[in-house]
């Protein structure tokens, strides 16, 4: 089914990443699961790769891959650790913020750094006080000068605390004209990382607060012009945000059939492997169902977006499904393995517990079908993808 969409290439990078999971990721997850805490090593480690790259253009030396190959590559490293894809979906937020809005300065400064692995991005949108309410954000920038000084506090910040780079949406005015994005290294004065706090899972990857308190930047830190942190925060979450979290939950959903199949091999019961009993082969085919239809989802949406076409819908229903499917999978695959399926000595809990997390970011799901509903009356305010299509055609891989 994915060859539909998929060429030699993606195969070729699609192996070439699970390859690189198995050997350098899947050995240091318990390491990760004890420690609770981000890893620094392992994030760096795969930046290295290039793989952050993939959506940046040839020129600034990315990969020049599109969001296809990205999906694969998010979806890979989640198949073997959630909090790995996750840190690598986080980056390439951080990632859209400069290829959509640099101005050609900033991306000759940044995305070169991005694409070799010695910069990691991210996105700092969430407020305590507002949450997914964008326009509600209070954190300010005040000009001064040649420069802006930030106050406030952004959370849920993806990578909080390995990114070298944080675009960061402020408030410079009243109003949904009056935010606007900076970009704001991590050794700035002024800048300062809140505690991380545990988390229930994804063990190993960062997403905490960002604290500013007179915070200097210089002004040509701006990204795009004063009013444009609208677009920035909204392009990075509708257009990024939803496939590349759509691309963590298909990782996980894939690595919790994969177990779960192997589990009921293993298994015997009455005499015979426990994949013999005809109400376990039930809910593995209905697993198997709804992971098909997941992938098919989520490559639909992201070959759109690579063809610069209209998929805003398609990306908010890719998530919803993605989502929701590997939940539903979870809960069937845990009731499958019954009380083995508590310990941690497997890993259907880790998948369980790190599936929860990609609920809630770019939307819940209730979210994506308020908008979905929108979509069926007519009544959807714009298409993003739209906007940004002439962005989206991308280079053939470059497989490294």
């Amino acid at each position: 089914m994915d060859r539909y969409f998929t060429d030699r290439h993606h195969q070729e990078l699609r192996q070439e990443v699970r390859d690189f999971a198995e050997r350098e990721v899947r050995p240091r997850i318990p390491e990760m699961e004890a420690s609770r805490t981000v890893s620094h090593g392992i994030s760096r480690l795969i930046a290295r790769q290039g793989w952050i790259g993939v959506t940046i253009p040839r020129a600034y030396g990315g990969m020049g891959a599109g969001h296809l190959a990205k999906t694969i590559v998010i979806e890979e490293l989640a198949r073997v650790s959630g909090a790995m894809g996750a840190m690598a979906q986080a980056s390439q937020l951080g990632v859209a913020k400069i290829v959509h809005f640099g101005d050609e300065e900033q991306k000759k400064s940044w995305l070169p750094a991005i694409a070799s692995g010695e910069c990691l991005p991210t996105i700092a949108v969430t407020e305590p006080g507002s949450g997914g309410h964008v326009l509600g954000m209070n954190t300010t920038a005040v000009r001064d000068g040649d420069d802006y000084v930030l106050n406030g506090s952004k959370v849920f910040v993806g990578n909080s605390h390995v990114g070298d780079l944080h675009g960061v949406v402020v408030r410079t005015g009243p109003g949904s004209k009056g935010l606007s994005a900076f970009l704001v290294e991590s050794d700035r004065p002024g800048f300062r990382l809140g505690e991380q706090q545990p988390a229930m899972g994804l063990h190993g990857f960062s997403f905490g607060e960002l604290i500013f308190d007179n915070c200097r930047v210089p002004a040509s830190n701006l990204l795009g012009s004063e009013g444009d942190g609208l677009p920035v925060a909204y392009s990075s979450s509708i257009l990024y945000g939803r496939a590349n979290l759509t691309a963590v939950s298909l990782g996980i959903h894939q690595a919790i059939l994969e177990e779960t199949t192997a589990f009921c091999q293993q298994r015997r019961r009455y005499d015979a492997p426990l994949a013999d009993l005809g109400s376990v082969k039930l809910k593995l085919g209905q697993m198997q169902s709804r992971l098909m239809t997941a992938r098919l989802a989520a490559y639909h949406a992201v070959h759109l977006l690579d063809q610069g076409q209209s998929c805003d819908a398609e990306l908010m229903n890719a998530k919803l499904v993605n989502v929701e499917s590997a939940l539903d999978s979870a809960r069937d695959a845990m009731e499958i393995h019954a009380a083995s399926g508590l310990f941690t000595d497997r890993p259907l809990e880790r998948y369980l517990r790190d599936a929860h997390h990609i609920y809630a970011p770019a939307g819940t799901s209730d979210i994506q079908r308020l908008r979905l509903g929108e979509v069926a009356l007519g009544a959807q305010k714009g298409s993003w993808s739209t906007k940004l299509s002439e962005l989206v055609r991308m280079e053939p891989v470059a497989v490294m």
